[in-house]
């Protein structure tokens, strides 16, 4: 389904999982999920994805590079250090660990059916086609950093 790379925002692709999660909630609850510690513990993980996502697009504005994820083509430098030496797509972790702050709130098994359904959905249609360019823009640079640098953690 090449039709489906790089045509939908990656943002939109969480509000529609979050939505997902909604619909489906319910369905299978974790009553052990209700202890005092899950919304603490679910507060820190969106706190920490909405920080890490937010490095991650400040350190392409800094290297004057394309924050658009539609049309990689744009991108003007590889970004490779700050936040990038740990994972290439820290925009993406950190709309993955929202989702995931989300379904721990929502204490229901089928609401993690959504942090699964972005992270394959965002990693076969948004990743795959923008390393596929970025191999094909940078060439050996960025073979060697995908080589060091996992694509999520």
């Amino acid at each position: 389904m090449k039709s489906l790379e790089l045509k939908i925002p990656p943002p939109l692709v969480a509000l529609l999982c979050i939505l997902l999660m909604w619909y489906v909630q319910g369905f299978y609850p974790l009553s052990w999920l209700t202890s005092v510690w899950v919304l603490p513990l679910a507060i820190a993980l969106a706190l920490a994805g909405i920080a890490i996502a937010t490095i991650g697009a400040a350190a392409f504005r800094r290297a004057h590079t394309t924050v658009n994820p539609l049309h990689p083509e744009q991108t003007s430098q590889l970004v490779t250090g700050g936040i990038y030496q740990y994972t290439r797509n820290p925009m993406y972790l950190g709309m993955a660990l929202v989702l995931l702050a989300i379904a721990l709130y929502m204490a229901d098994v089928s609401a993690f059916l959504g942090v699964a359904l972005f992270v394959r959905f965002i990693g076969r249609y948004q990743i795959e086609p923008e390393e596929s360019m970025l191999l094909e823009k940078f060439g050996d640079e960025f073979a060697a950093y995908q080589a060091h640098v996992r694509r999520w953690l």
